[in-house]
C-alpha cells in the first residue's frame, strides 16, 4: 500500500519544532511535509492540492490582533477569499482532516471552520447558534495550572482507536469545553478528570473584565473525537499540546490509526453518512 501524503500546516502558536517532526518522521505508512503560514495558503489553493490524502492543521489564525502578518485574516478574523475556497475545495474533495489542540482552537468567527472542528471551544464569551458560550477555561500553558495527567479511555470500537482499547495516559494542556457539542460529534476519547470551573484558568485571551467575572458551567470530559464536514472525514482532538505527548507511542498510534482513517474511503462514506442522519 502506498504511503499517505500528508500536508501538515502550521504557524501562529509556539511548539517544540523538533519532537513534532520527530513525532511525524516515526509514524509508519506517512509521508508529510511541514508548511507554514502564508506559504500553507497557496499550497492548499494550488492546482495540484488534490494530491494530499490528508491535512493535518497545527496552526492557529483568524483571531483578531494576533498574526495579522501571517494568516492573511482581516481585522474581523475572516480568512482571505482564497483561502476560503480552498478549504471549500478540501472538503468537495473529501480530503481528510485532522486538527490537533490549538489547531481546533483557531478562526473564532469564521462558522465554517467551527464546522468542521465541531468543538464548543471558545475564546471569549461568545453567541453561538444564538446562545451565549463562556470563554472556555485552559489547564496547562496558557495559566498558572500545568499540565494535567490524565488517563484516557477508548469510547467503543473505532479505526482510529485500534490497539488502544485499554487506553492510555498523557500529561498534555486541558480545555474547559461546554458539553453540548457532543451532540453532533462521535466521541473518541474521554479524559478521567473533573472538568468544572475550578480546575481550570480563565480564558487567557479573553478580555479582562471576563476573566476577572470568569464563570463556566461543567463540562465536557470529550477529548478527541469525529466529525464529517462536506465528503470529509474529520479527527479533532485537544490533545497534543507538547513533547510528552509528541513522544507517547499510543498517542503516535491515535495520530497515524486518526490520518489513514479521514483518509480512507471508509472515512469518506461515513463522513456522507454521518451528515445524511444529521438531516
Amino acid at each position: 500500500m502506498a504511503a499517505l501524503e500528508v500536508l501538515v500546516v502550521c504557524k501562529g502558536h509556539a511548539f517544540a519544532h523538533d519532537a513534532f517532526q520527530e513525532m511525524l518522521a516515526s509514524l509508519d505508512g506517512v509521508n508529510t511535509c511541514l508548511v507554514e503560514h502564508p506559504a500553507a495558503q497557496v499550497v492548499l489553493a494550488a492546482a495540484d492540492a488534490d494530491r494530499w490524502d490528508a491535512v493535518l492543521f497545527y496552526d492557529m489564525c483568524g483571531i483578531p490582533g494576533i498574526g495579522a502578518v501571517h494568516d492573511l485574516a482581516d481585522e474581523q478574523g475572516a480568512p482571505t477569499s482564497q483561502y476560503s475556497q480552498a478549504i471549500e475545495g478540501l472538503l468537495s474533495r473529501g480530503t481528510g482532516i485532522v486538527m490537533l489542540n490549538h489547531g481546533t482552537v483557531q478562526w473564532p468567527f469564521w462558522p465554517l471552520w467551527r464546522q468542521i472542528s465541531g468543538s464548543s471551544f471558545q475564546l471569549t464569551d461568545t453567541m453561538v447558534d444564538g446562545e451565549l458560550v463562556p470563554g472556555s477555561g485552559y489547564r496547562g500553558a496558557h495559566g498558572p495550572l500545568p499540565n494535567a495527567t490524565v488517563a484516557l479511555s477508548a469510547q467503543g470500537e473505532h479505526p482510529t482507536l485500534d490497539g488502544l482499547q485499554a487506553g492510555f495516559t498523557v500529561t498534555d494542556e486541558l480545555y474547559l469545553k461546554t458539553a453540548g457539542f457532543e451532540a453532533s460529534v462521535l466521541p473518541l476519547l474521554r479524559a478521567d478528570y473533573d472538568f468544572v470551573q475550578g480546575n481550570f484558568s480563565p480564558p487567557p485571551l479573553a478580555p479582562a473584565d471576563q476573566q476577572a467575572n470568569w464563570t463556566h458551567p461543567k463540562g465536557s470530559d470529550l477529548v478527541a473525537w469525529a466529525n464529517a464536514a462536506g465528503r470529509s472525514a474529520v479527527v479533532a482532538t485537544d490533545i497534543g499540546d507538547g513533547p510528552s505527548t509528541y513522544g507517547s507511542a499510543s498517542f503516535r498510534r491515535f495520530l497515524a490509526n486518526s490520518l489513514a482513517w479521514v483518509a480512507s474511503q471508509d472515512g469518506r462514506k461515513w463522513a456522507l453518512d454521518w451528515l445524511a442522519s444529521r438531516g
